[in-house]
């Protein structure tokens, strides 16, 4: 019997064996190779040999050109900070609603300590340390009880709560202020505060449009098939040719979409020449290029679902809001899920839209539309210096694996899977 199993493995990866070789050549090899080379000084005159400079490619990443207003350690303690108050006072009010006393004093004392951490300078780590670990406990304990329909009226909680807090608290300059003062001194931060902007632009953009039109699709209309096919179009069009075209439309002076704000009495309005809408422009392109993919997983999510689900809800009498948000939206939190991880993926590694609408520049200007990936080719190509390009496409693997990370641990607790 182990024979069998044993010639069965060794048949099973002689299979395999075309594949793993055509990996290991194109794509395991340049990833171990490139990490290597990350900490080498390697460029154009140190092609042949490259020499080893252990870590001092990723310190040159976060080379100032003029040094920050303050140091980054305090804007990382005043977020923190913050982020405990935020969540302490979230903690609290769910406490109260679930009569749960004793994580009501729990989040009752660490919102007293991160409130004190703001006016006590010379205990100020020790009481953010202390709230942290309040919280984690809370944390630990009630996380549980939420359902990924629960998740985003949270989420949201505390957007909201962080940005009032931010303002009329007197806990100082946090990382959003830090990254304010230093991304015209970095090109790193500049990079990485771009990207991050059109993050939050394009993913809930093109996730929420793209569920709008799954709905539609979903219903018994005429042309189905044409829809599904014209909003598909754009997903399997070439990148180059999308931003060729939407480079046309964004024309100041001729452009369709100028002339079509006209209508409404907007001014013209200079998109590829203005730097405030460099990340809007790229954001709006791949929206619409991206909106239809997305539609169309959607809508097999949808068509996943059985109608038993919605006639019980037509016996009970739920009108189509409730169906939605106590039907649909619960059994598409899987599509959601693999949606929204796809989607940051996609969007940290936007390119072409950058190269092609703005000629292989980083925006019109003051490296409006420097990107993450855009940053790491400019090392690479423009500057030749490939050690540090190296450490700075690790750089971003890091950051998107920190987020990938972080929505899997959500989807464990919030994503509900129905067989």
């Amino acid at each position: 019997m182990k024979r069998k199993v044993l010639v069965e493995t060794i048949e099973g990866y002689l299979f395999l064996l075309p594949s793993i070789a055509v990996l290991g050549v194109f794509v395991f090899w340049p990833i171990g190779f490139s990490f290597v080379l990350s900490f080498f000084k390697w460029d154009f005159r140190n092609m042949r040999t490259p020499k080893f400079a252990a870590f001092s490619n990723y310190m040159e990443i976060f080379r100032f050109s003029q040094p920050p207003s303050y140091p980054f350690l305090t804007a990382l303690l005043n977020t923190v900070l913050l982020l405990l108050l935020v969540f302490a006072t979230v903690y609290f009010v769910i406490s109260l609603i679930n009569k749960d006393k004793r994580t009501a004093v729990m989040a009752g004392i660490g919102f007293l300590l991160a409130v004190a951490g703001m006016y006590v300078s010379w205990i100020y780590a020790l009481l953010t340390i202390a709230t942290g670990l309040f919280l984690i406990a809370m944390v630990l304990k009630t996380y549980r009880k939420f359902s990924f329909s629960h998740f985003w009226s949270i989420l949201i909680s505390l957007v909201v709560l962080y940005l009032l807090f931010r303002f009329f608290t007197p806990a100082g300059k946090d990382l959003f202020d830090w990254i304010a003062d230093t991304r015209d001194k970095n090109d790193f931060i500049k990079a990485l505060y771009n990207t991050g902007y059109y993050v939050i632009l394009t993913v809930p953009t093109t996730l929420a449009l793209a569920l709008g039109i799954a709905l539609l699709l979903n219903k018994p209309l005429k042309m189905r098939t044409a829809f599904r096919t014209a909003y598909f179009i754009p997903f399997v069009t070439s990148v180059v040719a999308v931003s060729l075209v939407w480079q046309w439309i964004f024309n100041d002076d001729y452009g369709l979409l100028n002339y079509f704000l006209s209508f409404f009495g907007i001014d013209k309005i200079a998109w590829l020449k203005d730097e405030k809408w460099t990340i809007p422009t790229i954001a709006i392109v791949s929206v619409w290029r991206m909106v239809g993919y997305d539609a169309v997983i959607f809508l097999a999510g949808l068509q996943n679902i059985d109608k038993f689900y919605y006639e019980a809800a037509d016996v009970d009498g739920a009108n189509s809001l409730q169906k939605f948000v106590y039907i649909t939206w619960p059994l598409l939190s899987p599509t959601t899920f693999f949606l929204t991880i796809v989607s940051f993926i996609g969007a940290f590694k936007v390119f072409a839209e950058v190269f092609v609408l703005y000629q292989g520049l980083p925006g019109p200007y003051n490296n409006s539309g420097l990107t993450m990936v855009y940053y790491v080719f400019d090392l690479f190509y423009n500057q030749q210096r490939m050690g540090i390009a190296c450490a700075a496409a690790y750089m971003l693997f890091g950051i998107i694996l920190i987020f990938t990370a972080l929505q899997f641990f959500v989807g464990r607790k919030m994503v509900e899977y129905v067989s």
